[in-house]
């Protein structure tokens, strides 16, 4: 039985979030969780979130052993690019790209 969540329009960079996220990919539960919990980037707090969330999905599902849940799959998605300018000198403007994040994540019970 798979369970999924799904976090959108997260304020995180995809690609700072890839790097996190394929260190859990394939992995029990219990242990992609143990993995993050000693991560210092920001995105591994809401990817224990979005993991938690998967989980509970199950339950609610009716999985018989929630501790047999792997990942089976999780990717990131890039989602809209918020906009902005920043003032420069001799009256020039910068752009700044404040980057947003989809994450999915599926986790099943068999291999």
């Amino acid at each position: 039985m798979e369970s999924s969540a799904k976090l959108k329009s997260v304020r995180l960079s995809p690609r700072k979030t890839r790097t996190v996220i394929d260190l859990v990919r394939g992995k029990q539960i219990q242990e992609a969780l143990n993995i993050l919990k000693y991560l210092p980037q920001p995105s591994a707090k809401l990817i224990v979130k979005l993991l938690n969330s998967a989980v509970s999905n199950a339950e609610q599902k009716g999985v018989a052993d929630v501790d047999r849940l792997f990942v089976s799959s999780i990717f990131v998605d890039g989602g809209p690019v918020l906009k902005r300018f920043l003032p420069r000198a001799m009256g020039r403007a910068s752009k700044i790209r404040k980057p947003t994040s989809h994450v999915t994540v599926t986790l099943t019970d068999h291999k």
